[in-house]
């Protein structure tokens, strides 16, 4: 009698154009670690989803009609290509999925579809501004620890020390 190994479940990496590289670090490591591929997904809020593709990518159109910028739901080339080499260099397979509408909806759909193991995100950095979006719109990291089955795994971007003071950008001046 032969047992297989079940396939192990990708991680999946919710990904923008201004995530420091710590983020994908750690959801690199993470796949390495499973012996499995990093699905990295980026959306765009301001498209909606026209149709949705059995791999989870999406075909999408814009919700300004006139925007200027729109040539199609695309995985950012440029972060693809930096994503790419890191994953070569850290031995982790990595595939792309361009995706629509609310983020935390989005990657939650996506996760569903890829059988994730988990969702990676980075956490806002602190300040203001920051802590207004997330008073008005949420946490991501919340939404999706509220509307999915998935552990999360939240990136801290510009952790300080327990006890420790923010770090602030006007220091030093």
């Amino acid at each position: 009698m032969t047992t297989e190994t079940p396939p192990v479940s990708p991680i999946l990496l919710g990904t923008t154009s201004q995530q420091p590289p710590e983020v994908l670090e750690v959801a690199l490591s993470l796949a390495r670690r499973a012996g499995t591929v990093l699905v990295c997904a980026q959306v765009d809020p301001m498209a909606s989803v026209v149709e949705e593709h059995p791999d989870g990518s999406v075909e999408s159109r814009p919700i300004d009609p006139d925007r200027a910028d729109w040539d199609s739901a695309t995985f950012d080339p440029d972060l693809a290509v930096r994503i790419q080499a890191a994953a070569r260099e850290a031995g982790v397979e990595v595939t792309f999925r361009s995706l629509a509408g609310d983020v935390g909806a989005a990657l939650g759909r996506l996760a569903e579809v890829v059988g994730a193991e988990m969702i990676v995100v980075g956490s806002r950095e602190g300040g203001v501004r920051a802590s207004m979006h997330d008073f008005f719109s949420g946490s991501l990291a919340a939404h999706l620890s509220h509307h999915q089955s998935r552990p999360v795994v939240v990136v801290p971007i510009g952790p300080t020390a327990t006890g420790g003071a923010a770090p602030r950008k006007d220091r030093g001046r």
